[in-house]
């Protein structure tokens, strides 16, 4: 497909993987969104485990989107508000996905969530595709959130999940698709406070587990990891059900399934990223499959992409492209 977008040509301090992303995640996004309906949306056959969707409806039939955040962070993000404002400005739905366990979600999850739970995407799909006045689908994720949109997307296009008939496009920001690669990255000396930041988030999100479970999980080694590696080689791993961080990192890749990806799909990174790697098999399967769109700029780091205000579309240059892509996709064909 093709898709023309502008460049992203950010201020000449913000030319800094490390500025984009701390600038982005800092300043205040002067969002304000509609009070949003609540829903909670059953896992099966998890009776302990449900997802929390914040939407908001417009008062008219029209396209809706399904916004999903990454690590250790909710349907609150700045990331996810920016984009949120944006297509309700636009005239769409907007539902805001925690994923479980996440956010407001936690108190209502027995289990820890992971980065491979795409079924909990198709279930919240489903879920949006049977609301009143949605004429149709298109899916978003950010860095975690980015990897489930993706990995949802390739094995749906294998057939292993279902696909709402509705859903057209599907967009992935900054995503983790080749898990392994990220993790090794977020712990070089240079991403230290990041790593300290998401493990100091994790262990908390532990403890308060282990403080409603005791006896489930063995909280004793939280004092001894130093990386998000080692926090998923002695939790998310075996309290998710996989053999060990190795074995998490390459089945809930999205990275093993980007071949079967089969619906309209934008893929937006940023080379200096922080700690997000795209290795080159996975550059090489985006680039060979024809319905993924590969958007890489040279700056933008971590689900920053602030750049100049320009046309009116404020600073930030990621979430204009996703309507834009989806737009596109959505657009009927020329006869």
């Amino acid at each position: 497909m093709d898709f023309p977008a502008p460049p992203l040509r950010p201020p000449w301090w913000l030319r800094n993987g490390h500025t984009n992303t701390v600038y982005s995640f800092l300043r205040p996004r002067g969002v304000r969104l509609p009070p949003a309906q609540e829903d909670w949306i059953p896992l099966a056959p998890a009776a302990d485990a449900a997802l929390l969707i914040r939407s908001h409806w417009q008062p008219r039939p029209a396209p809706a989107v399904l916004l999903i955040h990454g690590l250790e962070g909710s349907s609150e993000a700045g990331y996810m508000l920016t984009a949120a404002g944006l297509f309700l400005r636009q005239g769409w739905h907007v539902a805001r996905m925690n994923v479980r366990g996440c956010g407001d979600s936690e108190m209502r999850c027995a289990t820890l969530y992971n980065s491979g739970l795409s079924a909990d995407v198709a279930a919240a799909l489903a879920w949006l595709a049977a609301q009143p006045g949605v004429t149709s689908l298109a899916l978003a994720g950010y860095s975690m959130g980015g990897n489930l949109a993706l990995k949802f997307a390739g094995e749906a296009g294998r057939g292993d999940l279902a696909t709402p008939p509705a859903l057209r496009a599907i967009a992935a920001v900054s995503p983790c698709l080749d898990l392994a690669a990220c993790a090794d990255a977020l712990h070089r000396r240079v991403n230290y406070f990041y790593e300290r930041r998401f493990l100091r988030h994790l262990a908390r999100r532990l403890a308060r587990h282990a403080a409603r479970f005791p006896g489930r999980y063995p909280v004793a080694r939280l004092r001894g990891l130093r990386s998000v590696r080692a926090f998923d080689d002695a939790f998310t791993a075996p309290f998710t059900g996989y053999r060990d961080a190795d074995d998490y990192y390459q089945r809930a890749s999205a990275a093993r399934v980007l071949a079967a990806i089969r619906l309209p799909t934008l893929v937006v990174h940023a080379e200096d990223d922080p700690f997000i790697r795209i290795t080159p098999a996975s550059r090489a399967a985006l680039a060979a499959n024809p319905a993924i769109h590969f958007l890489a700029t040279a700056h933008g780091g971590h689900c920053g992409f602030v750049g100049p205000r320009r046309n009116g579309e404020g600073v930030y240059w990621a979430e204009p492209r996703l309507l834009e892509f989806f737009r596109a996709a959505m657009a009927p064909a020329a006869p």
